[in-house]
């Protein structure tokens, strides 16, 4: 290797040599650096000051913030703290700024004591300088009621000194109490009228006319048991009722019988503002239009498109008046208590009393039920919301009457059993050309899964369907349906599909067999459509397309087609209530439908899945049970297993369980530390929540505290934020769990067993994910039955708790729709008539038993004094 010499050269070199620092410069610099050291120094000490100083606050507020919890709140605010910090911001709500002069304090004499002199503690005031309504505060701990004769002395006061009676409110803050004494009885209120409202109440007093039956307006409403249901409300309202609920069947005008009632009232001074609520969009809009044809002066308003108009009739979704109500302005509500004077409930049912009950607690009104359910299946809950005994409607009119009174036209039933539907299918019944088809359908995503050797019936229409069942279906419909044009065109036509995907089939097929109709013959209409309201309006047009409506759900109920002829259940119904309320789809009377003079005298039901057989077997059906949300369900799990808990003698004993009793507790007052006092769910049920804020009330928790945290509290919405669907869906099984455990459910736990060792397979073959790699060993453990040996209720939170976030990982399986085309058949073809359903109201039955019972008893009256003169004439026999 040749040696490298060294080149001198090569050493880089600056380009220019520095100059010399001097020991001026020296001197300068360090003087410089020192007095930036000192002024850094003081700046550290400044803010190391402060930082002591707020320590320093922080740590007294934190004394004082445990010292106050450690003291129970009761909320026993004097009368002056219960004004100032309840009382006055519902009136400020309301509107009432409370910066007259007269306001406050107001001295009236008169006052049956010592002196004669008393304060009122508000007047509320008319612009005319008229009182229009007084106000009793009581402290947050007393019954408000106890101040209804001081404030009625008061009001007496005031009426002598101006000349007018006000109303009376009496209030504790917490609970409001209206008292209109020329009218009716005191109401529990869910907070304090408007001006404009005490208003219309007082003007009310003169010029209220009686409500009357003769006062009908017959181009609205023209039948007798629509009158007859109208007077019974009328009697009903007259006599100092509030409620009222009407039995009606499909098609006999629940709507414009509301409309008729709504006419009444508001032209005699009984109601200036009405609200109508339906449950769907589709609904609203039809009941809006029937409104503006029926009642166009009463400028009705459809809330869920014109939500900032304004008139005297509106037209709203329960969802869509949830989310107004707690709208303002300038602080005051858009719509306070006493904004509508009535409030009618369409198609009133046990789901509308659970999710929206709020909406009737909130606004003082009024309060009509519209309902097509035979009246022995109205739920009993609703009849408590009517005030009503279970059973005793305020008055019936249901389909059989109507039928026999020719306002509603029968149905003629064929019941057409199918092989596929009712029995499923099996590979071994199919030809040897079937069962090559049958092996060549891609039945699952994953190869390795063995092919079905059958599909049961309830699988049909499901998620597998078959082109001869869909296709003998709509052969049968448009040969034995109803035809109008002279005979050339299946008439209006309702089919009931099972879901979406099986409604798209069926408007494959029928599109497969007439191609001519360009595809406008038969549309689906779901929720699925981008413009549903859109095929429902041409649907409604007699002679315009759709002539078929493919429907999942949105027709089941509530719209308004008299031209419907034909109905086919193509889909099993469990629900009597919903299976009367699409029988009744059909049972509208159309005149001239076939032609001049000649009438719609029935219609047809095809029933291809034994809906018929089943009710016949199971007269009740198998109704829904209305669950709670997740929520209140979670909240609920955990109020019961930390009063278990608390109560078990082992909790003492064992760490692990007190701690989880506290985490339990800690959790639960953080969901109710999280309910908005602003919402008006949360304001009517104000004092409990306050209560169970605050740490003290959660030391010892009584079973009088469970049943308020379960029934009152667990409904209430909380603004604090939730994770996934799936991870709160797991919560609820290990809670569940974990309740089964400490009160030996051995059933429940073990179902609850099983399903988390079915997760723990499944994300098992996850092992790619980060998360649920880290958690490996202890899933490949969880599969173990020595796993669960010895299980307690600290070691099933801890299970809770690592793979709570690990189950959104797994996938969100949907069955796989199959499509096949094998050979279906007809078993079966039969005639058959519905099942009966009740003719009379309650109240008419007991009429009925009455009035049998005193003919019965004087015709043996008659008979054993006929038998005695007989016996005087003639002698015995």
């Amino acid at each position: 290797m040749k040696q490298k010499s060294w080149d001198q050269k090569k050493v880089p070199r600056p380009d220019k040599a520095a100059d010399p620092v001097s020991a001026k410069q020296l001197e300068a610099l360090e003087k410089q650096i020192e007095a930036q050291n000192k002024e850094a120094l003081q700046r550290q000490q400044e803010k190391d000051a402060v930082d002591e100083q707020l320590r320093a606050v922080q740590e007294e507020l934190a004394a004082i913030k445990a010292e106050n919890e450690k003291k129970e709140d009761v909320h026993d605010y004097a009368e002056a703290e219960t004004r100032k910090y309840l009382i006055d911001v519902d009136l400020k709500r309301a509107g009432w700024p409370l910066d007259g002069p007269h306001d406050l304090e107001y001295k009236v004499t008169g006052v049956p004591n010592g002196s004669g002199d008393g304060y009122i503690d508000y007047v509320l005031w008319d612009d005319d300088g008229l009182p229009l309504a007084v106000v009793e505060a009581k402290r947050t701990t007393a019954d408000p009621r106890k101040g209804k004769q001081q404030a009625k002395l008061y009001a007496d006061c005031l009426e002598k000194m101006h000349g007018r009676r006000p109303l009376i409110f009496y209030t504790n803050g917490y609970e409001t109490w209206l008292w209109d004494d020329l009218n009716y009885p005191e109401r529990q209120v869910a907070g304090f009228y408007k001006k404009e409202e005490l208003q219309r109440l007082i003007t009310r007093r003169e010029t209220r006319k009686p409500i009357e039956v003769p006062m009908i307006n017959e181009a609205i409403v023209e039948r007798y048991y629509q009158k007859r249901a109208l007077g019974s409300l009328f009697e009903s309202f007259t006599q100092g009722q509030r409620k009222g609920l009407l039995v009606m069947a499909t098609g006999t005008g629940k709507t414009r019988t509301a409309i008729a009632l709504v006419d009444v009232l508001q032209r005699a001074n009984w109601a200036k503002r009405v609200l109508f609520l339906a449950d769907r969009i589709s609904l609203v809009n039809q009941a809006a239009n029937a409104f503006k044809k029926h009642l166009p002066d009463a400028s009705p308003v459809n809330l869920v498109t014109e939500k900032g108009k304004e008139g005297r009739v509106y037209v709203s979704t329960y969802p869509t008046m949830m989310g107004l109500i707690d709208e303002t302005s300038g602080g005051v509500s858009r719509f306070g208590v006493g904004h509508f004077d009535l409030v009618a409930i369409d198609e009133a049912h046990r789901s509308v009393y659970q999710k929206y009950q709020a909406i009737f607690d909130y606004f003082d009104s009024l309060l009509i039920g519209l309902t097509a359910t035979p009246r022995d299946q109205v739920d009993k809950n609703t009849y408590e919301l009517f005030d009503l005994e279970p059973g005793v409607p305020t008055d019936a009119y249901e389909l059989e009457t109507a039928v026999r009174d020719g306002f509603l036209v029968p149905p003629r039933v064929e019941q057409v059993d199918m092989k596929f539907p009712r029995k499923g299918i099996e590979y071994n019944d199919l030809s040897d050309e079937e069962k090559d088809a049958w092996e060549s359908v891609e039945w699952s995503d994953d190869p390795t899964e063995p092919k079905p050797d059958r599909v049961h019936a309830a699988a049909v229409n499901n998620w597998l369907f078959n082109t001869d069942t869909v296709d003998k279906v709509l052969q049968r419909l448009m040969e034995q349906g109803h035809k109008v044009a002279g005979g050339d065109r299946l008439g209006k036509t309702i089919i009931f599909a099972r879901n979406h995907d099986h409604a798209v089939f069926i408007e494959e097929r029928f599109n497969h067999h007439y191609p001519e109709h360009c595809g406008h013959f038969a549309r689906v209409i779901d929720n699925q459509a981008t413009y549903p309201q859109s095929l429902i309006d041409d649907f409604s047009v007699k002679d315009k397309a759709p002539h078929i409506a493919i429907s999942v759900d949105m027709l089941d109920t509530g719209i308004d087609v008299p031209e419907v002829v034909n109905l086919v259940f193509f889909k099993p119904v469990y629900s009597r209530i919903k299976f009367w309320q699409m029988i009744g789809r059909g049972t509208r009377l159309c005149e001239n439908l076939y032609g001049p003079g000649e009438d719609k005298r029935d219609f047809r039901i095809f029933d291809f899945c034994g809906n018929f057989d089943f009710f016949k077997e199971n007269p009740q059906g198998i109704e829904g049970g209305g669950s709670a949300s997740l929520s209140t369900r979670l909240f609920r799990s955990r109020v019961q297993l930390a009063v278990h808990l608390q109560n078990s003698a082992r909790s003492g004993d064992d760490d692990g369980e007190t701690v989880l009793q506290q985490k339990l507790v800690s959790h639960l007052r953080q969901e109710v530390q999280g309910m908005n006092p602003e919402n008006f769910i949360v304001r009517m049920r104000l004092e409990v929540v306050e209560r169970f804020q605050k740490e003290a009330s959660w030391v010892t928790l009584s079973d009088e505290d469970a049943e308020t945290l379960s029934h009152v509290i667990a409904d209430l919405p909380s603004a604090v934020p939730t994770d996934d669907l799936e991870s709160r869906l797991f919560d609820l099984t290990a809670l569940r769990m974990q309740l089964a455990l400490a009160t030996g459910d051995a059933n429940t736990f073990e179902k609850g067993r099983q399903r988390v060792v079915e997760i723990a397979s499944m994300l098992e073959e996850k092992a790619n994910v980060p998360d649920v790699r880290e958690e490996l060993a202890y899933l490949v453990a969880i599969l173990e039955v020595t796993f669960w040996e010895g299980m307690t209720l600290p070691l099933l939170e801890e299970m809770r708790e690592r793979l709570r976030g690990l189950v959104p990982f797994l996938d969100k399986k949907r069955r796989k729709v199959v499509y096949t085309a094998l050979q279906d058949e007809v078993l079966t073809v039969r005639e058959d008539m519905p099942i009966v359903v009740p003719r009379m109201t309650g109240a008419q039955w007991i009429l009925w038993s009455q009035k049998t019972f005193y003919v019965i008893l004087r015709c043996m009256i008659l008979l054993v004094a006929t038998w005695e003169i007989l016996t005087c004439l003639f002698g015995p026999p």
